[in-house]
């Protein structure tokens, strides 16, 4: 439950997001929001946000479907034999044929029916697990849950500690929504900045209540684990218990239709977006081809992060099967959109020029030295930064472009 720390701070991130970023990107009209960086920076600024956008991304979408790809095979692949890679591979193309299909109005679409199934199978999930376990009061039960403490304000090393989620909160809502090609994209199809803006709003408040029921399932689930002597932990918990418990076959089937649902509505969309960037950010096919090869260029771009997103997803399995899916996100966001927001801050809040040849290299050492300087903090203070890295990461990059300004 200290996650929730977190989520208060999106609360503040989303805000920042509906009244300085958006206003600006609708004021802009922009295809893709790093043309910012080249209009206020230069070309170089402009490479290096979007190559850096494309990583975090390819690594997100990534991970969200190696969770997906790891519960078919553990409920379902592997009494038939069928290999992971197998696996992966029918996971990603089911998402190719409809995106590919249909495009960013088909995402819109199927990313509503997603929320649906995915906050429909939370809410059985809940009532299934509360009555197997003769709970009478479910928001009594969770609160008097030695799991459900939310607040830590004791020990100001933790990474757990409240001002350093909370903080952390509010600026990965920043920059994995804000700064992000593929959420902004979404919010730049609406019809006016006004309708953006309460999109936005509506969001928030969703996102909060949404967050509150999956912390409270995960204390539901653990309590169900240990009472019935079932030994699942992590991303494998809930795929275990639905399939190994007394929880009946409908449960099981809705927990991985809310699953597939809650990964999909990232990971497709993270497809879609991965090829518009690349096309228009790094291979500028909007300036140099005509509509018809821009389309051929498209496709084989989309088949090319296809089998990219496939072979990252089988790196993972040999790399995190132990490890939290949603933990290994947060991680590598701290290294890979720390240079992005150092550079949006750098631009926002400052009228000051720099060497843009310069940026690609700033970017590029400051997550070195955010792994370098949290360890040393680690290992002579005990100090751990935990996901307010990520601050840390875009404060070095700020620096690094001040040093470089220009006169």
């Amino acid at each position: 439950m200290s996650y929730f720390q977190m989520v208060l701070g999106y609360v503040v991130g989303y805000a920042v997001i509906g009244l300085v970023l958006l206003p600006l990107y609708y004021k802009l009209n922009l295809t893709s929001i790093y043309t910012y960086l080249e209009d206020r920076f230069g070309k170089y600024s402009y490479k290096t946000g979007a190559s850096f956008f494309l990583l975090s991304r390819t690594i997100g979408a990534a991970f969200r479907l190696f969770l997906v790809a790891n519960v078919l095979q553990i409920i379902l692949f592997d009494a038939y034999g069928v290999p992971f890679w197998m696996t992966v591979s029918i996971t990603i193309l089911l998402i190719w044929l409809y995106t590919f299909k249909g495009g960013m109005k088909t995402i819109v679409w199927t990313d509503t029916l997603q929320t649906l199934f995915m906050l429909i199978a939370v809410g059985v999930c809940i009532y299934t697990i509360s009555n197997e376990m003769e709970i009478s009061n479910i928001f009594a039960y969770v609160a008097d849950n030695d799991l459900s403490k939310t607040f830590f304000f004791e020990d100001v090393n933790a990474g757990n500690y409240f001002w350093k989620r909370f903080l952390a909160g509010a600026f990965v809502a920043i920059v994995m929504t804000g700064l992000d090609q593929d959420m902004m994209q979404k919010n730049l199809t609406c019809r006016n900045l006004k309708d953006a803006q309460k999109n936005m709003f509506w969001f928030t408040i969703v996102l909060v209540i949404v967050n509150f029921f999956f912390l409270a399932l995960g204390v539901l689930l653990t309590d169900y684990a240990q009472q019935n002597g079932i030994d699942a932990h992590k991303d494998q918990l809930f795929p275990i218990i639905a399939t190994k418990g007394t929880l009946g076959l409908a449960t099981a089937i809705f927990f991985l239709l809310g699953l597939i649902a809650a990964a999909y509505s990232s990971a497709d969309s993270a497809l879609t977006s991965l090829t518009t960037s690349f096309s228009i950010d790094i291979l500028e096919i909007d300036k140099k081809e005509n509509k018809k090869d821009q389309e051929k260029t498209r496709k084989k771009i989309h088949v090319l992060f296809s089998l990219i997103l496939i072979a990252t997803i089988l790196a993972f399995k040999y790399f995190i099967a132990d490890q939290s899916v949603i933990a290994k996100i947060f991680t590598f966001a701290n290294y890979t959109y720390g240079p992005l927001l150092g550079l949006y801050a750098f631009g926002l809040f400052t009228k000051l020029k720099v060497k843009d040849k310069m940026v690609p290299f700033i970017c590029l050492i400051s997550p070195f030295l955010t792994y370098f300087l949290n360890y040393v903090a680690l290992e002579t203070v005990g100090f751990d930064f935990g996901f307010s890295l990520l601050i840390l990461n875009g404060c070095i990059t700020f620096a690094g472009l001040y040093f470089f300004k220009r006169k």
